[in-house]
């Protein structure tokens, strides 16, 4: 046999406040009701509260109404408790709700008595309304109040409001994750002609990595110019030779070269983060991600064993992965395995730009094209070709004196490539 008690739950002391008006009822005659549910919320030229109830049960009958002013032991409703014996008040951690906790007694008993510490909201909670189930359920999940868009009145949290944001996290695809909200859906037709045209196969693949590696990843840009005129004066007077072996050689080849000096001089460089967060994968093998430009969208075939091979080596296999990559000829295996990426633009243009990091890998080198400029060199000004350089890297991983040193040795070696021979 089930038995029920009636109980009284009251107003609990608010506290200096002597009335607080009522600004929403959560709950009507004749509802089930859990505990922690809020049952009210009141609004003073101070705070602002809810009142929970501390039991499982009924709502007999409300002895209140929107608008009404009440104080500290009001009466607000009369609650039908069942299983007595299986019914105890919640205790509620000061620090994780801004209302208060209530105790109440049987009908004709000793009204109600707080256990809040002062009977007021902190100071971070003030901003935020949401009810103790809300508040709870929120915890329970590791959500973010803050994210969630409030409907309830006057900027209320309510479970539905929770339980949407839920759904619509459980609905996003993977290129919408990540607890953010999504872009607004416009129909961009009410404000002229339009023409939809889909992503190819490629930027959509790239879209989704480009976004998981900028969301994942805390970047962090360091940008340096490297005085190339000895290079490129040295690349020119190799052509002729380069021509006879069927090739052609590129200041990108030089480039991966210099890399390959400043990865082993900086081997945090040449290694991935372990997806725990734990620990770092250092890498004895250097192998090269080289972004190219395709009429499809961007893609990043891998060069291996770049330390192993020679300039007019790695000037060849360039050549043949680039037409590969412009043909969509790559396989999957063709992209997979890089240690470090370079993003060369020189051929386009531009001055910098911030490359986004291609994960697993730490770190990525931005070029961008080489332009004469005047460098004040033995109390002159003399011509000199500047090539720019922009290095992205993991903050994680990597502090930025470090990256401030890894990009000052790869100009010193871009600049002497007499480095190279020591």
């Amino acid at each position: 046999m089930i038995l029920s008690t009636l109980r009284e739950i009251r107003v609990p002391d608010l506290g200096n406040i002597d009335r607080a008006a009522i600004i929403e009822i959560s709950v009507q005659t004749g509802q089930s009701i859990h505990a922690e549910d809020t049952l009210i919320t009141l609004e003073s030229d101070k705070a602002s509260m809810d009142i929970p109830v501390p039991y499982s049960g009924i709502v007999k009958e409300l002895k209140v109404k929107v608008g009404d002013k009440v104080g500290t032991n009001d009466l607000i409703l009369i609650l039908e408790v069942q299983d007595e014996t299986h019914a105890k008040p919640v205790v509620q951690p000061t620090s994780e709700s801004s209302a208060p906790v209530l105790a109440v007694e049987p009908v004709a008993s000793q009204p109600i008595a707080v256990s809040n510490e002062d009977g007021r909201e902190s100071d971070s909670e003030k901003d935020l309304h949401a009810g103790p189930g809300v508040r709870r359920l929120a915890r329970e999940f590791a959500i973010d109040l803050q994210q969630i868009t409030a409907t309830g009145p006057k900027g209320r949290i309510s479970k539905e409001d929770l339980q949407n944001f839920v759904k619509a996290r459980l609905t996003q695809t993977s290129t919408q994750g990540f607890n953010l909200p999504q872009a607004p859906n416009i129909d961009f037709s009410q404000f002229g002609s339009i023409e939809s045209k889909s992503l190819s196969r490629i930027k959509k693949l790239t879209a989704s990595n480009l976004h998981r590696n900028w969301l994942l990843v805390p970047h962090v840009t360091q940008f340096a110019e490297a005085d190339i005129t000895e290079l490129e004066s040295f690349r020119k007077s190799q052509q002729d030779y380069a021509q006879q072996c069927n090739t052609k050689l590129t200041p990108l080849v030089f480039i991966m070269k210099a890399v390959v000096l400043a990865l082993r001089k900086f081997p945090n460089f040449n290694a991935s983060l372990s997806s725990d967060g734990a620990s770092l994968v250092l890498k004895k093998y250097i192998h090269m991600g080289i972004a190219v430009d395709t009429s499809e969208g961007l893609v990043v075939p891998v060069i291996r064993d770049v330390n192993k091979k020679g300039l007019l080596e790695l000037a060849q296999e360039l050549a043949v992965v680039s037409t590969r990559a412009r043909k969509q000829q790559l396989s999957a295996k063709d992209m997979q395995g890089s240690s470090f990426t370079i993003s060369s633009l020189g051929g386009i243009g531009g001055t910098a730009f911030t490359p986004i990091i291609n994960v697993p890998d730490v770190a990525i080198l931005g070029v961008s094209r080489a332009a004469l400029k005047p460098v004040y060199q033995e109390q002159r000004f003399v011509p000199r070709l500047l090539l720019p350089l922009s290095l992205s890297y993991d903050h994680r991983v990597i502090d930025g004196a470090e990256g401030a040193r890894f990009i000052q040795y790869l100009t010193q070696c871009l600049t002497d490539i007499r480095q190279w021979l020591l």
